[in-house]
């Protein structure tokens, strides 16, 4: 049990949270929410330690284990499966024991070390490993790579499985879906829904919340107010608790009448059916969605240019790829024929390096065709979205002027009222880029293509930083934009809300995908199961061929076991004869001296005579008997 008794968080002259009280017990899956700035960061490390309240306690078990998700890289040169695997701390601590018990002699010491390595399931530590990388995207060349090698991004997803390698009790989880493809997304998702401890989940993905959690907490009011349910159930029950207001159920009408509209345009028009369909599924929740986000500082639209094509862009037996440092050509997708018409709602999917950065890339001639055609409607009008148009901001302008650049002769007035629904309010408009976390960059980034009018919006992952009411308002504007859209995004709120049709990118082609996201998940896991069953082939063929070998060496120690009594007797004889025979010298030194014959020393020589005779007779024994053990040997060796 997790109990935050009374607890208050000042830092600066701000309370993050004042006098909360919540309580999470053992097992639960709880899904943090709150504005960012809130102090959901915060509570985890006041989970975790590093953070102590200045009022109030932070109850926590005894003997727990905490893993949490690392945000900085620690080691880059180590492999990333040596990297995934140090998640797991006790078992490179019995690692090192077993080292250091076998370099001194301890062998009490290495057998118990052994067995504790069993009980730390050692020996398949490596196969959770690779299984844990590969669910994440990382193929099995990308093993044996060092940290080094691998982008931002990536290295975000190596602390992701170094925290799913730790054993623990407690999984604190800060935005992991973050550098996440669709893919990756849903297996994470599996993972923790069968994940037995206690998780504490900061995202904005709302259904990645609702696919795995069973309390929300939102930091609201420098509160914890804990719901029970998924993101969805909380939604409804906030909504339920804000739908007193008479202006919420204004707004929440507002919104409710642009589905509505488009829904009795088309509803009866074949072609636009299955539309019509998904928006009459959006206009069921929307009464439960919209009076839980009616208090949003988040509302814009995205209008559209005046004129538009029929036909906005087209590939024609185009081959899609990159030219390589030695001039070689890289071709990913070969012969592809691809074109977005005006209306269209397209969302991408495929597996992670298939190819769906390529082609939209190729679209907006971010990259040059390595052959075949591309022709744009006369009208077309791209608003292009990408992690690189972050990059592409200027640090030292503010927001207002990116939008004046734009148009010299908009009033600043103006231009300040439509960044205050992109949530730059005040003097927020003003200020430089260069102090804005990935949100407001984000938000910047979207809210200057929407300025240009565009036709076609092509969206390359655009909720990465941005909060859930952000998505929220990302989503009703796409919705409500009348022009195409292109968009590949690991947010399946996202997509189910604003696409009507899907294409996979998959083994060098693209085709239409006959289905939805959970039709796409199935054919991702039968796609899984076929590389494993490969995988396994090509294991069992290599294992095949180490078999002979492996069973020589099994028979080499059965043989060495057999044998092994056998050449302990021979030692034992050949040790008895050299003592016998030491003896039996000593006695030959003594006996040459003359004086030893007198009278005088009868008793002494009698004894050394007796000794002789004693020792010849344990040599003759010796002897004897290590000719059979000898002849013993010789026969077993030949029957073996």
């Amino acid at each position: 049990m997790i109990q935050f008794s009374e607890v208050s968080l000042q830092r600066g002259t701000q309370f993050l949270l004042e006098q909360a009280d919540m309580t999470i017990f053992e097992g639960q899956k709880v899904g943090l929410i709150g504005a960012n700035g809130a102090g959901k960061s915060s509570l985890f490390a006041l989970v975790r330690g590093q953070l102590h309240a200045d009022t109030g306690e932070v109850i926590l078990p005894g003997q727990r284990r905490i893993s949490f998700m690392a945000q900085e890289v620690e080691d880059v040169d180590r492999t990333a499966l040596e990297y995934c695997l140090d998640g797991d701390d006790r078992l490179r601590m019995i690692e090192a024991k077993i080292e250091e018990s076998q370099a001194k002699g301890d062998d009490h010491g290495h057998a118990h070390w052994l067995s504790e390595y069993e009980n730390a399931h050692g020996y398949t530590a490596q196969a959770r490993g690779e299984t844990l990388l590969q669910g994440l995207g990382f193929k099995m060349a990308d093993m044996q790579k060092k940290v080094a090698d691998f982008s931002g991004g990536w290295r975000i997803r190596l602390n992701l499985a170094r925290a799913l390698m730790c054993p623990s009790d407690i999984l604190l989880l800060d935005e992991p879906t973050n550098h996440l493809d669709l893919d990756a997304v849903m297996w994470l998702e599996n993972w923790l829904r069968n994940y037995p401890g206690t998780l504490l989940l900061i995202s904005h993905d709302r259904d990645f919340l609702d696919g795995i959690c069973s309390h929300i907490v939102h930091l609201y009011q420098k509160k914890l107010n804990l719901y029970k349910g998924n993101y969805s159930d909380y939604e409804r029950q906030r909504a339920e608790h804000l739908a007193q207001q008479q202006s919420m159920f204004e707004q929440q009408q507002r919104k409710r009448a642009h589905l509505q509209e488009y829904v009795d345009r088309f509803r009866y028009k074949a072609t636009k059916a299955k539309q019509a369909q998904s928006r009459l599924k959006m206009l069921e929740k929307m009464e439960q969605i919209g009076p839980a986000h009616i208090d949003s500082q988040f509302e814009f639209s995205i209008p559209m240019a005046e004129k538009t094509s029929a036909q906005l862009v087209s590939l024609i037996q185009a081959d899609l790829g990159y030219v390589l440092e030695d001039g070689s050509h890289k071709v990913q997708l070969p012969q592809s024929n691809f074109s977005i018409r005006d209306g269209q709602r397209i969302g991408l999917l495929g597996p992670n390096g298939a190819g769906k950065s390529t082609l939209i890339k190729s679209l907006v001639q971010e990259l040059d065709l390595l052959n075949g055609e591309r022709v744009y409607g006369e009208n077309t009008k791209i608003g292009y979205f990408s992690q690189h148009q972050l990059s592409a901001l200027d640090l030292e302008a503010s927001p207002v002027l990116h939008i004046q650049r734009i148009t010299p002769t908009a009033l600043e007035a103006d231009v300040r009222k439509y960044l205050g629904g992109f949530g730059f309010i005040g003097d927020d408009a003003l200020r430089a880029v260069k102090g804005f976390s990935g949100g407001e960059k984000a938000r910047l980034a979207l809210s200057l293509i929407a300025w240009r009018k565009p036709n076609l919006l092509v969206l390359d992952e655009p909720t990465n930083h941005l909060d859930i009411e952000m998505r929220q308002a990302l989503t009703e504007a796409l919705q409500e934009f009348n022009g195409a859209i292109l968009v590949v995004s690991h947010d399946r709120h996202l997509l189910n809300s604003t696409v009507d049709e899907f294409f996979l990118v998959a083994d060098n082609k693209i085709e239409a995908f006959d289905g939805d996201l959970h039709s796409y998940h199935q054919w991702l896991q039968a796609r899984q199961q076929q590389a494993n069953q490969a995988e396994r082939a090509v294991a069992n063929e290599a294992k095949a061929d180490k078999v002979d070998r492996k069973e020589e060496r099994r028979k080499a120690a059965e043989l060495r076991e057999k044998l092994r009594p056998l050449r302990k007797a021979i030692e034992k004889h050949e040790k008895t004869m050299q003592t016998a025979q030491s003896h039996l010298d000593t006695i030959s030194e003594a006996m040459s001296d003359n004086s030893l014959y007198e009278a005088a020393n009868k008793d002494k020589l009698q004894a050394l005579l007796a000794d002789e005779a004693k020792w010849k007779k344990s040599l003759e024994e010796a002897e004897e008997a290590w000719f059979e053990a000898q002849d013993e040997l010789e026969q077993a060796e030949a029957a073996i």
